[in-house]
């Protein structure tokens, strides 16, 4: 098949299947990272624009605005690309260098929030601040505001169609980050109206408010909501079953696992998602076909997640988490038949 726009190229993402020993459950990474802009946030950034210029919000030749930590402004750096907009990224140091580069290679015009902050610290409300401020100030502009945008959760229609369809229409838990809530929400609700048997499963980052938790600093990019934000509008907590939050080192060590035990890269939020997904296997929570997203890909992050450096001088390191991960997919056991003599008969 032959597409006409890149935008042809969002979705229809592979799954692939790791069967998880001693339990009842099959954990089913559908890989987002596939999508044109390398993330799952495509998928919503093209519709909220859609969405925009359908209304008449934004009008053709318009200025879009908007604060990220990166792959939503990716998606919306293609999507401006499409249909001749101009796209004005607001940023902070917490936003993986990567990322920006990539949004400046699409033509996206780079704003850095001003005033000085920790590294672990992430200035959203700064951001969103600069952002509103800015698409108020130019003609023919309009703040996204993701957070609070009902294209948002919206996007991720089709997200639910392919995943019904590839786990054969079974689906018994779900488990993705919630940051601004958009795909969480969307994803629960629509496998909630295909089943509402499914678990749905909203992970954040230990030191995110989503749950009620104290607010702290962390180093998980494009996830959770930090102190002093608010929560986005767009978040449901009526379609989510149960929320649990995730460490800094569980998160990233559990990435540079999976791409040395499966040889795939995924981002630090999903390399959470992925182990708060087995653990609550483990616990006998949840069973079935659990479908994790890989929201994102570690290509993104390998002068941090994947940089032996830098998670020293953050002690972001946790030797204690690789041989837990043995256990619970059955390293062991790979192990101990390999090195099991072979056995040879000879007719």
């Amino acid at each position: 098949m032959i597409l006409n726009k890149v935008s042809d190229l969002i979705g229809n993402t592979p799954m692939l299947g790791i069967d998880i020993p001693d339990t009842d459950a099959r954990l089913l990474l559908k890989i987002e990272k596939n999508n044109p802009g390398g993330s799952i946030k495509d998928r919503m950034a093209r519709n909220m624009v859609l969405a925009a210029l359908k209304s008449g919000r934004l009008k053709p030749g318009g200025v879009v605005v908007e604060s990220s930590s990166g792959n939503t402004g990716i998606g919306l750096a293609m999507a401006a690309v499409e249909f001749g907009l101009h796209f004005i990224a607001v940023v902070d140091h917490h936003a993986a260098q990567d990322k920006i580069a990539v949004m400046k290679a699409l033509g996206a015009d780079i704003r850095f929030v001003k005033g000085t902050y920790r590294e672990d610290e992430v200035a959203v409300v700064e951001r969103q601040q600069m952002a509103a401020e800015l698409a108020a100030e130019i003609p023919g502009a309009v703040f996204m505001n993701q957070s609070d945008n009902a294209a948002n959760a919206g996007g991720y229609s089709d997200f639910v169609r392919e995943t019904i369809g590839q786990a054969e229409g079974v689906i018994g838990a779900y488990v993705g980050c919630v940051g601004t809530g958009g795909s969480m929400t969307g994803i629960a609700r629509g496998l909630k109206v295909h089943n509402p048997d499914t678990v749905t499963v909203a992970v954040e980052p230990a030191g995110s408010i989503v749950f009620g938790h104290p607010g702290y600093p962390y180093y998980q990019s494009g996830t959770g909501t930090p102190a002093g934000d608010t929560v986005g509008l767009v978040l449901d907590y009526s379609c989510i079953d149960l929320g649990v939050q995730v460490t800094d080192s569980q998160a990233f060590e559990t990435a540079r696992y999976i791409a040395r035990n499966f040889a795939l890269l995924v981002g630090g939020s999903t390399g959470g998602a992925i182990f708060k997904a087995l653990e609550l296997i483990h616990k006998g929570v949840l069973t079935g076909n659990v479908v994790v997203p890989i929201a994102d890909g570690g290509e993104k992050y390998l002068h941090t997640v994947f940089d032996d450096k830098w998670l020293q001088e953050r002690d972001l390191i946790d030797p204690g988490i690789a041989p837990q991960l043995d256990i619970w997919l059955g390293k062991t056991q790979w192990l101990e038949s390999a090195s099991a003599p072979l056995q040879l008969s000879v007719a």
